[in-house]
C-alpha cells in the first residue's frame, strides 16, 4: 500500500523540485555504527551475520518516513513498508540481486530470506527480476572483504532513481568496541542529512538491544 503526497501542500514541495532537476539528485554519507552488542548477540544466538544486520537496518529504515518516500512518474508517493533488494554473492565470487520481504519478526524474516539467498546461489547472471526491480524496496550490499571510508555507486543518470542505497563493510576492532562502516545514498529531494541521522540513531538503537 502506498499514499499519494500532495505535492502542493507539501513541506519539502521546493526541496524536491530542486533536487528533482539534478543530473545526480542522491546524496551519500559514510559513517561507523558501534557493532559491539550486535555482533555478541549473533555469537550467542547463532543469528546469521549478514542477516541480523540487514534485518535492523531494514526495521529502521521503515520506521523514518522519508526512507519510505519514492518517485513514481514524477510522484512521490510513502509507501506503507519497505523491502530488502540486497545483492548475494556466490561461489564463482559473482552475485544477484535479491528480494526480501519485510517482516518485523527477525524470526520469519530470516527463514524466508534463507530461501531466496539459496535461490540466487544456485542460478547465474544478476537475476534482475521484477521484484529486484520494485522500488518500494532499498538497495543494500555488503563488502565484507575490507572496511572503508567512502563508497560510490555505479548510476545510469537517464534512469530516474529514488530507491536509497545502503552498503555495509568489514568490522574493526578499536579499543574494544566494533565498528562497522556503512554508507547510505538517498535522493536529495527526499531526504536531507537530518533524516539520515534519524536512521542511524534508530539503526544504532536497535543493534544495541
Amino acid at each position: 500500500m502506498r499514499t499519494l503526497i500532495d505535492l502542493t501542500n507539501w513541506n519539502r514541495k521546493e526541496h524536491f523540485e530542486f533536487f528533482g532537476g539534478f543530473d545526480e539528485p542522491f546524496f551519500g554519507i559514510t559513517t561507523t555504527v558501534d557493532f559491539t552488542i550486535g555482533y555478541q548477540k549473533i555469537k550467542d544466538l547463532g543469528y546469521p551475520y549478514f542477516l541480523y544486520y540487514l534485518h535492523k537496518s531494514l526495521l529502521a529504515a521503515n520506521a523514518i518516513d522519508a526512507f519510505r518516500y519514492r518517485i513514481d512518474d514524477k510522484e512521490v508517493f510513502l509507501y506503507d513498508k519497505i523491502h530488502a533488494s540486497p545483492t548475494i554473492g556466490r561461489e564463482d565470487h559473482t552475485f544477484g540481486f535479491s528480494f526480501m520481504e519485510f517482516n518485523a519478526d527477525f524470526e520469519a524474516f530470516q527463514a524466508e530470506a534463507k530461501k531466496e539467498i539459496m535461490e540466487v546461489k544456485n542460478t547465474s547472471g544478476l537475476r534482475h527480476t521484477d521484484n529486484a526491480k520494485r522500488i518500494d524496496t532499498i538497495h543494500y550490499s555488503s563488502i565484507p572483504w575490507y572496511n572503508f571510508t567512502g563508497l560510490t555507486h555505479a548510476r545510469h543518470f537517464q534512469f530516474k532513481d529514488s530507491v536509497p542505497k545502503i552498503s555495509f563493510g568489514k568490522y574493526s576492532k578499536e579499543n574494544g568496541k566494533l565498528n562497522l562502516p556503512i554508507a547510505i545514498n538517498v535522493h536529495h529531494g527526499l531526504v536531507d542529512g537530518y533524516h539520515v541521522g534519524l536512521y542511524l540513531e534508530e539503526f544504532q538503537r536497535l543493534l544495541n538491544e
